[in-house]
């Protein structure tokens, strides 16, 4: 290679050496070869843009190469001053580009018009939009049917703007995909320690205990993964719960493989090894657990002292020996010895994750998630390095510039009396209450949520959106078209990761940090001296941003204030006028993210520059466990402590938080709020639960319904063994993982990880296909309790015997050419041959296409899964709310006539189904002990005022 003179272009790849990263120092001004002119030496100038991805929940950090010449974004690459994922994407993040230039993106907003999933459209202004909406929801609300309009998110992507908007509302109007994802787990944790998502500091730790395929498809996995290499790198022991083989089973020091739901036995097991031989941390236990409160309901007549606790424990686990567990899980008992040994062995530093797997899959999965926090709270590891804290503790979610008041509404439909403890909304129900007349909708969001395809009984959510009664207007926000942007009234074109403005904050180690994710385009338009009022003037066609869109409509709600709506959404710099997004995320920056104005400062920035040039912030590196701070004093001047429960209440007031980070809420007595515990001669601040402690005992459960699942325990899961006749060829169906480059993709509009990742065969063991009479590639049609779907088989013996597999991410469909991105979509026939039954069959899989790129003729793969959650019934767990996915399935050879990706669905069976579930749930109306519909304390997004938790006087 030519040696470089100082009057050069610097670049990339030079007789200098080689850089991982381009300095921050030259973002605005990078000159690199240009690879597709290779032989020829062209260079091209660039300014690097950091933003953030949006293609999962890891938030990663991206660098956007703008090409000043032509302002085309020509490649993302990995931001290597984010505390998260520090420079490594995976291949979802560079994919990006493809979703960017996908040649069938939605570019314009469309409206429809003739019946809907007829698939006509006109083209519409936003002008058009925005007064539409804006009409139609200021007369919902001046007619008192603010009940009726519905904000239903997938993946958010963001913090805290709905917070503001819907609040600005005054609507309980917020719903979610969370229970097909976490509800389990949610639960599981915050009926332990007030928070619902744990935050492991897997690169510190001794010992990791994973219940998922976590390091190629687990929750914050690459941060994750990243981390836990480097902790096995340095002796760390990896334990792994998946009865899959997946690619982290592979790399575990100790891979267990249960029957699916019996992972509760093998936690307790490990607990009872810990318990009996004495390896737990006696005083962290003493001091930290609630077992004073446990002994005084459960054992009123036994002394209430720590040494009579440790007598209950072993009394209470002694059944749950490595045999029993051995029975119930078909895990060799030395096996489970093992892993026994190794987590008596962690020296307090056991890091744990569960997201969605068991607890996600299973009847009561919620109590593994409880089980898994058992173990860390044995070896206390909670809070500590190289244990694993609460998801908040590392999360920082800064406040607006003007916040309404919480909502005084409630709104049944996501929030029914019958699940009172509920982690989240019951959204998967939506259809089947409406159906029932509970309600009805009059303007109803999607964004970037495809219920019809995401969710288990597609086919009723079809049924209601094509039901004008039940919703009145169905507007979709959306980068791409899907399953359910077809039947939609309006299809309005959302940005990607590189086309908007969002505050990401996630808890992917032990630290704290905030992101920016910004319009690329947009912030090298400004930096280059052109002015861009909306980011939909700097992004392809008319695409534009939700934080944008949200502001203007508001205004327009409320364009005098009298609905008292527009006061929120008047800038904080120019009273009265409305606010600008760079001034939302200026006000921010500069007044309620600790720490950064003085990192600005000590470079020459404002808050807002340092953030628009690095992309992201470090609030703080290593663990910090609140729980274990002590008091401000300023809050014990007028503080009265419960001289039975330790727990301190002041009347002080408490100084407003800077951050609105989701946290329980205790609304207090005469005595005050509760602010801390006493522990020795200091008050600590506890543990965001009822007893200010980690809380063995649920006094929530106890007194809500559920007395018998008050403290740790094993929950026969729907899919238990003695339920599942292998004569009869049942089956148990895992669908609860994903293709490792597909996780949390908004849609199939990426290229290359389709091509990497389209086909979904059902794994089989050979045994079980020797017994069927199957082969690879065979056709075998799975019947589940309302429909069936015919697939391709895989015979492997990464699976179990008397389990098969099938991710739950594929199988996209479109009944249109067009109206779909054709990378991963079969075209269907979609049928109603009568009244609640459903029939899809493929005419055919992908095939190349002609458009503006040229990958589109070059397709050569044809499979793209099936669709198995239209088949699927809703399993709502009676506590959690969680979808329980696992599905007993009947497998035999596919029938004569039947084709590949072959459905049938049976509705009114799905409703029958529904019932039944309905059925196991114990209603706030018949066990609330307060006459509330759910206790006050525990998590709930948007909770309302405490005056609309009271039931109505009929029912309480």
């Amino acid at each position: 290679m030519k040696r470089q003179h100082h009057s050069e272009p610097v670049v990339r790849a030079t007789m200098e050496g080689l850089t991982n990263y381009p300095p921050t120092d030259r973002w605005d001004e990078w000159v690199e070869y240009d690879p597709r002119a290779w032989p020829e030496r062209h260079t091209r100038r660039y300014m690097l843009i950091p933003t953030v991805c949006f293609n999962c929940e890891s938030g990663c950090g991206l660098l956007a190469y703008v090409d000043k010449e032509t302002l085309e974004v020509r490649k993302f690459e990995g931001n290597p001053v984010h505390p998260g994922s520090r420079g490594r994407n995976c291949a979802k993040g560079p994919a990006t580009h493809n979703q960017v230039y996908d040649p069938e993106r939605i570019l314009y907003p469309l409206k429809r018009v003739g019946k809907r999933g007829e698939g006509k459209w006109v083209r519409v202004t936003w002008d058009e939009v925005l007064d539409d909406l804006a009409e139609r929801i200021r007369t919902a609300m001046l007619e008192d049917r603010h009940n009726e309009i519905m904000y239903h998110v997938g993946r958010p992507g963001h913090e805290g703007l709905m917070e503001w908007v819907l609040f600005a509302w005054g609507l309980d109007g917020h719903n979610s995909h969370t229970n097909v994802c976490s509800s389990g787990a949610r639960a599981g944790l915050a009926f332990w320690m007030g928070f619902d998502r744990p935050s492991p500091d897997h690169a510190n730790a001794r010992v990791i205990l994973l219940i998922s395929s976590h390091l190629e498809t687990g929750h914050y996995f690459n941060p994750h993964a990243q981390r836990i290499m480097e902790a096995k790198m340095k002796g760390a022991k990896l334990v792994v719960f998946d009865t899959r083989l997946s690619n982290t089973a592979s790399l575990a020091d100790e891979w267990l493989s249960p029957w699916p739901g019996t992972e509760a036995a093998i936690l307790l097991a490990i607990a009872n090894y810990l318990i009996q031989t004495g390896q737990y941390n006696r005083d962290y236990v003493r001091t930290w657990v609630n077992w004073e409160e446990y002994l005084k309901h459960e054992h009123p007549d036994a002394p209430r002292t720590f040494e009579t606790f440790e007598q209950k424990l072993k009394e209470i686990y002694a059944e749950y020996t490595f045999e029993y567990a051995a029975r119930e899980s078909g895990i060799e008992a030395e096996c489970i010895r093992r892993v026994a040994e190794i987590v008596a062995d962690c020296g307090g530093r056991l890091a744990t994750h569960i997201w969605r797997s068991a607890s996600a899959a299973n009847l009561g999965g919620w109590q593994v998630a409880r089980c898994l926090w058992f173990l860390n709270v044995l070896t206390g590891s909670v809070g500590v390095e190289g244990g694993t804290s609460a998801n908040a503790w590392d999360k920082w979610v800064p406040r607006p510039h003007k916040l309404a008041p919480h909502p005084n509404r409630w709104n049944e439909l996501t929030w029914p009396k019958e699940y009172p403890l509920s982690f989240y909304e019951m959204s998967i129900l939506l259809p089947h209450f409406l159906k029932e007349g509970r309600g009805k909708l009059d303007v109803y969001f999607t964004r970037v949520y495809n219920p019809i395809w995401t969710n288990p009984d597609g086919m009723s959510w079809l049924e209601v959106l094509t039901d004008e009664e039940k919703i009145g207007l169905h507007v979709c926000l959306t980068p791409t078209w899907s399953e359910t942007a077809w039947f939609a009234d309006y299809v309005l074109p959302m940005g990607h990761a590189s086309e908007r403005h969002d505050i990401v904050s996630l808890e992917t180690h032990g630290g704290q940090w905030i992101a920016f994710r910004q319009p690329v385009r947009r912030v090298a338009m400004e930096k280059m001296g052109q002015q861009v009022e909306y980011t939909y003037e700097a992004n392809p066609g008319e695409v534009w941003e939700e934080t944008e869109f949200w502001i203007e409509l508001s205004w327009r709600i409320d364009p005098d204030g009298a609905l008292g709506i527009r006061q929120y959404f008047e800038s904080p710099y120019r009273p009265g006028e409305k606010i600008t997004v760079e001034e939302y995320f200026r006000w921010m920056f500069e007044n309620t993210v600790p720490g950064l104005p003085e990192a600005a400062a000590k470079e020459g920035l404002t808050p807002m520059e340092y953030m628009r040039k690095y992309g992201a912030f470090e609030i703080r590196k290593g663990v910090d466990a609140p729980p274990y701070r002590e008091v401000d004093p300023a809050l014990l001047a007028d503080a009265t402590v419960d001289e039975e429960t330790g727990i301190v209440y002041s009347r002080a007031e408490a100084p407003k938080p800077l951050h609105m980070t989701p946290h329980p809420a205790f609304p207090g007595d005469e005595r005050g709020k509760p602010v801390g515990i006493k522990i020795g001669d200091k008050v600590l601040r506890g543990f965001d639960t009822p007893s200010r402690k980690l809380e063995f005992y649920s006094r929530t459960l106890a007194e809500w319904g559920w007395p018998e699942y008050a403290i740790p325990t094993y929950i026969k899961s729907h899919v238990a063994p003695e339920v599942v006749s292998r004569e009869q060829n049942e089956f148990v169906l895992l669908s609860t993982f994903r293709l490792p480059t597909l996780i949390h993709t908004r849609s199939g509009n990426a290229k290359w990880l389709y091509e990497i990742s389209h086909k979904n065969p059902v794994w089989i063991h050979p045994q079980d296909a020797e017994r069927l009479g199957v082969e690879t590639n065979d056709l075998v049609r799975i019947t589940t309790e309302i429909g069936y779907f015919v697939a391709k088989c895989w015979v492997t013996e990464g699976i179990r015997p008397g389990v098969v597999a099938c991710s739950h991410h594929l199988g996209r469909w479109r009944i249109h050419e067009t109206g779909m991105e054709r990378w991963s979509s079969a075209l269907v026939e979609l049928t109603q041959p009568a009244g609640g039954q459903w029939q899809m069959r493929q005419k055919e899989g992908v095939r190349p296409f002609k458009s503006s790129d040229p990958d589109s003729e070059r397709i050569w793969w044809s499979d793209v899964g099936v669709n198995q959650n239209l088949t699927f019934s809703v399993h709502p767990d009676p506590i959690s709310g969680m979808h329980c996915w696992h599905q007993k399935v009947r497998i035999e050879k596919a029938h004569p006539g039947d084709r590949y990706g072959d459905i049938f669905v049976d509705t009114k069976r799905a409703h029958e189904v529904y019932r039944q579930w309905l059925a196991m749930t114990r209603p706030a109306d018949q066990v609330s002990p307060d006459g509330t519909r759910r206790p006050y304390w525990l998590l709930r997004p948007f909770r309302p005022t405490l005056e609309v938790y009271k039931l109505p006087e009929d029912e309480a």
